[in-house]
């Protein structure tokens, strides 16, 4: 596991506890822990005893976004380091094959929007926002934000939030489906901890295959989600897990999944 201050690792049982640690700069990403990130998510989903992951922030905020303060990077270093470093960390959320959950613990801004929308579920604390003021210093939503929010809020909605900078809270990140729960400030880790618990629990496989599916499906016609379908839900009928839920549906008890 990477080893470094501005990422801390924890293990909570089947689950991985990931907290981006710079709160003194509210958690803005340097070099250092953009590298330290994406080592951490790439040995993480290597990790088969780890079946759910958190992500979160230390301090008050979850992201502020990229360290503006810090030395300020040429046109080709920027192009590296969405190229090498944020890029490759965003993009293991979407294969890592277990769950991965935001708790928003405070404001995610910037690129750290792009780390809380790039995961499968979002927890988000009550005084919480989400923003992109990209264009308030003259750049372009990146970290993938340029797909992200377009296809979670659609075009005109996208392009209105990013061009007028402003602040999305808790309740209307809700209503707009960009979340999936609003807790009391404080407990955004604890509230994502039992829900990953509940995950761990489940069919290790069939939730591997259900994102794997289903993030496909962001880019693939009908037909090409039903093919995909039909690949990975093949093995999963051959599977301990599918056999033990039939079992206990024809029981009228709770499943005991084992996983691989």
């Amino acid at each position: 596991m990477a080893d470094t201050s501005t990422i801390l690792f924890e293990r909570i049982g089947s689950v991985a506890l990931i907290r981006l640690n710079r709160p003194h700069v509210l958690n803005a990403f340097d070099g250092v822990m953009r590298c330290a990130l994406r080592d951490t998510l790439a040995d993480v989903g290597a990790d088969d005893a780890v079946r759910a992951v958190i992500m979160t922030g230390e301090g008050r905020l979850f992201s502020a976004g990229a360290d503006l303060k810090s030395t300020q990077p040429t046109a080709q270093q920027t192009r590296a380091q969405l190229l090498e470093e944020y890029g490759p960390a965003l993009q293991s959320i979407t294969a890592i094959p277990k769950p991965v959950i935001a708790a928003i613990n405070g404001p995610a801004v910037g690129v750290g929007l792009a780390y809380a929308l790039i995961c499968d579920l979002r927890v988000m604390a009550q005084s919480a926002y989400l923003q992109a003021p990209f264009n308030a210093i003259g750049l372009l939503p990146d970290g993938g934000l340029s797909w992200l929010l377009p296809h979670a809020l659609g075009y005109a909605r996208a392009f209105a939030f990013v061009t007028g900078a402003r602040r999305l809270d808790a309740a209307e990140c809700l209503s707009l489906g960009l979340i999936n729960r609003i807790v009391p400030d404080g407990q955004a880790v604890t509230a994502a901890l039992r829900w990953a618990n509940d995950l761990a629990a489940g069919p290790a496989a069939a939730i591997a295959a259900t994102k794997r599916a289903m993030r496909a499906g962001c880019n693939a016609d009908y037909g090409q989600a039903l093919a995909t379908e039909a690949d990975l839900q093949a093995p999963l009928v051959a599977s301990a897990d599918f056999a033990e839920g039939v079992a206990a549906f024809r029981a009228g008890r709770d499943p005991k999944f084992k996983g691989p």
